[in-house]
């Protein structure tokens, strides 16, 4: 049973992922990153890992695309503020046939792996102190590096919708 749980979200996240990347409508493709960001928390929960399920629904799913619906709609981006892409799919297919070559080298890799019996749900798993322990010693430099990536990233977005609305006041 749990199989086909896994296999429906594994198949809804990469629906969503296609979608994101594929549709020219801005609304949309963040309605496909939502799917994708459910699907992945559906397979956190399934792991057992009830704190990384939790913050995938509250934080990402919740706020963080709340935000991006309302960015959208602030902006309110029209059909011809969107640039012509008349080779999309021919990237997107190179892309992807780029990656496959890559996919083959990890998979290759993972099967050259000594086979380990572990237990993958240990006692902590997923827990709030198990995550934390990781994160603040062996992963805090890229825990900050993104942090900083995130900020420069807000301060450029309130840069272009300056810039946005000093065009529609000269206008």
């Amino acid at each position: 049973m749990i199989d086909i749980f896994f296999v429906a979200f594994a198949i809804l996240s990469i629906v969503g992922a296609m979608t994101m990347i594929t549709v020219k409508e801005p609304m949309y493709a963040t309605l496909g990153l939502l799917i994708s960001i459910l699907s992945i928390g559906g397979l956190f929960a399934l792991l057992s890992a009830s704190f990384l399920f939790m913050v995938q629904i509250i934080v990402y799913a919740g706020a963080v695309l709340t935000l991006f619906l309302f960015l959208l709609m602030f902006l309110n981006i029209k059909k011809e503020d969107l640039p012509d892409e008349p080779k999309k799919y021919l990237l997107i297919t190179l892309g992807a046939a780029f990656m496959i070559p890559i996919n083959l080298l990890i998979f290759k890799a993972l099967s050259d792996l000594p086979n380990i019996q572990m237990t993958l749900v240990e006692s902590d798993f997923g827990t709030i102190k198990a995550l934390g322990m990781q994160l603040y010693t062996e992963w805090l430099l890229p825990f900050e590096l993104i942090s900083i990536l995130l900020l420069v990233a807000l301060i450029g977005v309130i840069v272009l919708v300056k810039q946005k609305s000093k065009k529609e006041i000269k206008r």
